[in-house]
């Protein structure tokens, strides 16, 4: 499901396979687990710091929840519940991840997707093919209130652009992004030359020799609103018996 390849001090976790890389708790293990690899290595280096880049193969980035899965489950409403808890979960993880990240879009990256690329601090994206789309509006579904505080953080242009993203479901293509709303920082030609800018910017980052738990918690700070809603995360999963409890989460610190 994912692959983590370290280039000096940068480390690129893609999503392999050519499918729509949709989340469902298979694939979130994964990334969690590819994350709790990436930050086991860095904080073992005391003398330097890192950066972590997000990308994926084929035409998507990631197209959101995998509702065909909560859909064929013999409860889709309990199963919706625990995607989306599990995201939280993800997105607590790398708004408290102890390096810069990039998420290097290279395809389309829709809802829950497009979610998932802004929960990093740097959006690069190939000029040519791919969107981000927030297709709520469109499917007939309530967009979350995190996903709205998210939005509120990370796209520019106030009122126009949420309009723009939220209630008119407008696919944003990688210049349009970076021009007009302000969430994609850099554009690239090409899928390979995308990466390839995400690890040059990555490297610069690397230089500044920042403390990776300081900047962790920076960021936590400056996306407050979205971490505190999706801190009351209470949705638990027994993988062993595949049944959903309620519980209080202790949340490890780094």
């Amino acid at each position: 499901m994912c692959s983590v390849e370290k280039r000096g001090n940068v480390y690129i976790l893609t999503l392999t396979g050519n499918d729509e890389h949709r989340l469902n708790p298979t694939l979130i293990t994964s990334i969690r687990s590819s994350l709790s690899q990436i930050k086991s290595q860095a904080l073992k280096s005391k003398t330097s710091s890192s950066a972590l880049i997000t990308t994926a193969h084929g035409k998507f980035f990631s197209n959101g929840y995998d509702l065909n899965w909560a859909n064929s489950s013999p409860n889709p409403a309990i199963s919706k519940e625990l995607v989306e808890s599990q995201l939280k979960a993800l997105i607590s993880e790398l708004f408290s991840f102890p390096m810069p990240t990039i998420a290097a879009v290279t395809g389309h990256a829709s809802a829950a997707g497009f979610i998932l690329a802004m929960a990093h601090d740097y959006v690069v994206m190939r000029k040519e093919r791919g969107f981000l789309y927030m297709s709520e509006v469109d499917i007939g579904l309530v967009i979350p209130p995190w996903f709205m505080a998210m939005m509120r953080c990370k796209i520019g242009g106030g009122w126009e652009g949420w309009r723009r993203v939220a209630l008119m479901g407008e696919k944003v293509t990688a210049e349009k992004g970076k021009r007009e709303i302000g969430v994609v920082y850099e554009v690239f030609e090409g899928a390979e030359g995308t990466v390839e800018g995400a690890v040059e910017l990555g490297e610069k980052l690397v230089k500044r020799g920042w403390d990776g738990v300081v900047y962790g918690e920076i960021r936590k700070g400056l996306l407050k609103e979205v971490f505190d809603l999706i801190s009351n995360n209470d949705i638990l999963y027994d993988a062993n018996h595949g049944v959903n409890v309620k519980a209080t989460v202790i949340r490890p610190r780094l």
